[in-house]
């Protein structure tokens, strides 16, 4: 192949940080790796996505202790990404939840994605051997619901399909402060292999309407102020479109796959090149694209088969 295989050459470990983005709320971010949240209610804690293994996890929970001895009680799992879940036994919480949506689609495509996402980028699941098998959720829903800790309220709602048809977002009223999970990145390119283009303008709009003071986003930094907040809106929704929008011109004449590449690589390397994860999105960005683009509404299930296939087929 020209370039290895989508992450599989980054082995740099990330610096992490951990910032306070309102009263007892905290965003636990790597340098463009996968991003995590914390809820800290009177008497218990809420952790936002569980990272990839429980080693990983475990780096999350260090962070935690140093701002509280409270139990974590809750995990929030965003949608079904194996990099998002598979850390989640490391917590211990009496509730793992997640969307009705997500759930379906770690039955119908929870094995095939791990087994994916494994071999894209390996470095993310460091300590995989202790993964004890898919994560499901003990509490689901469908459209919204309220979470107390305490006399914390913590809102939990799906407001449309974007990075996945089954993403939620956790808001805080209290605080006015939202985590995100991938739906919004910050100089880190979005994944969009399972992700409705179509969509993701709307729900970008349903979460600006909140009209946040933070936002902790699925990767990048953690979005303090509306300045940050209205950047990597608009960033996201300018990274959704301009991968979308040249794919569906070429598909839109029947042109084929690799001429939707180059048409996406146009318009999007003189913006997004140096953004985290670019190289390794673009061509499962450009497959979904051009899917999306000729009525595949449902994003065709990635397998670690196919995905070589697909990346041979576009940078070999």
């Amino acid at each position: 192949m020209a370039k290895a295989f989508a992450s599989q050459g980054d082995m740099t470990e990330k610096k992490i940080t951990f910032d306070e983005i309102g009263r007892d709320l905290w965003a636990f971010t790597a340098e463009g790796d996968p991003n995590s949240g914390v809820i800290i209610g009177d008497e218990s804690v809420m952790i936002i996505e569980a990272q990839a293994t429980p080693r990983l996890a475990n780096k999350v929970i260090e962070k935690v202790r140093s701002v509280t001895d409270k139990p974590i009680t809750h995990v929030v799992l965003t949608h079904y990404h194996a990099v998002r879940v598979l850390g989640a036994s490391a917590y211990g919480a009496d509730q793992i939840i997640m969307g009705d949506n997500a759930r379906a689609m770690v039955v119908e495509r929870g094995q095939e994605d791990w087994d994916s996402e494994f071999q894209r980028f390996p470095r993310l699941f460091e300590g995989y051997e202790s993964i004890p098998g898919l994560t499901y959720p003990t509490t689901t829903f469908s459209d919204n619901m309220t979470v107390y800790l305490g006399n914390r309220r913590i809102d939990l709602m799906h407001l449309g399909r974007a990075h996945t048809a089954g993403d939620i977002v956790i808001h805080v009223p209290d605080e006015n402060v939202m985590f995100t999970g991938d739906i919004v990145e910050d100089h880190s390119a979005c994944y969009c292999g399972d992700g409705h283009f179509a969509d993701w303008g709307d729900t970008l709009d349903n979460i600006a309407a909140f009209d946040l003071d933070a936002i902790a986003p699925g990767r990048g930094g953690a979005l303090i102020g509306s300045d940050a907040v209205d950047r990597a809106l608009h960033s996201t929704l300018d990274f959704v479109e301009s991968t979308y929008a040249p794919a569906a011109r070429v598909a839109a004449r029947g042109g084929t796959l690799k001429e939707a590449w180059d048409a996406v690589r146009e318009a999007c390397d003189p913006k997004f090149k140096d953004y985290a994860i670019y190289e390794h999105c673009l061509p499962f960005n450009v497959a979904r694209a051009y899917d999306e683009a000729r009525g595949i509404d449902t994003p065709r299930i990635w397998t670690a088969q196919r995905d070589l296939e697909m990346w041979e087929a576009l940078q070999g």
